[in-house]
């Protein structure tokens, strides 16, 4: 299953337990993990939460720098698995759009950069979208307690999740899995722990006997 691919990418709103479940899985699978990158030397991502509007674009193209960046090395070496990538990246850029922290013209610019990159990547073999409702994601983020994220208003992330929602319901280019993740804590309990490990895995055990039987 190696090769210039990333191989698995773990997505789903904030707080709901990615990078968690990338180390569990790495471990598991023997991938290598690549957790979400907050290379930030510009602290961007303050100033966008206190000026959305002044501060949207340059931390979006920053971020998306980033996540094409280490989706590279992730899928040069062809055995990695990440917390999202770049091609969640359009997530929250749609949503800017929207709610006019873009302009149309920045939106644009961020557009055509987005798929001029794309165009030499390949998709994930899989990707795992851990499902939870917008109530759940806002108790989680609320339960962990970063700062920037607690100041933050809870509409954000009722519209955030509304795009997760959209996005993966349309999503296309690839295998894709979806997880209910509302009821499970796998952190704490090992039953709900292995229930995740045993799913993923029979699914990437179906994935790479087509990939097999297709060879």
């Amino acid at each position: 299953m190696n090769g210039n691919q990333v191989q698995l990418v773990v997505d789903g709103m904030t707080g709901v337990g990615k990078s968690t479940l990338v180390k569990i899985l790495a471990d598991e699978m023997d991938l290598v993990p690549f957790t979400e990158i907050f290379e930030d030397e510009n602290n961007l991502l303050h100033k966008f939460f206190h000026d959305r509007e002044r501060w949207c674009f340059p931390m979006q193209i920053n971020f998306l720098n980033h996540r094409f960046r280490q989706y590279k090395e992730a899928a040069e070496l062809g055995s990695g698995i990440m917390d999202r990538s770049v091609y969640s990246d359009n997530i929250f850029a749609r949503m800017y759009r929207e709610i006019d922290y873009m302009t149309p013209e920045e939106y644009n610019v961020y557009h055509s950069l987005l798929y001029n990159m794309i165009e030499h990547l390949d998709p994930p073999r899989l990707i795992i979208y851990l499902r939870v409702d917008a109530e759940e994601a806002i108790r989680r983020i609320k339960h962990r307690g970063r700062k920037d994220e607690l100041e933050v208003e809870d509409g954000y992330w009722r519209k955030l999740h509304q795009f997760y929602e959209e996005n993966y319901y349309n999503y296309k280019l690839g295998n894709i899995m979806t997880i209910d993740a509302n009821n499970l804590d796998f952190v704490k309990y090992e039953e709900h722990r292995q229930y995740i490990i045993s799913t993923v895995k029979n699914k990437w055990n179906e994935i790479r006997e087509t990939v097999n039987c297709s060879n």
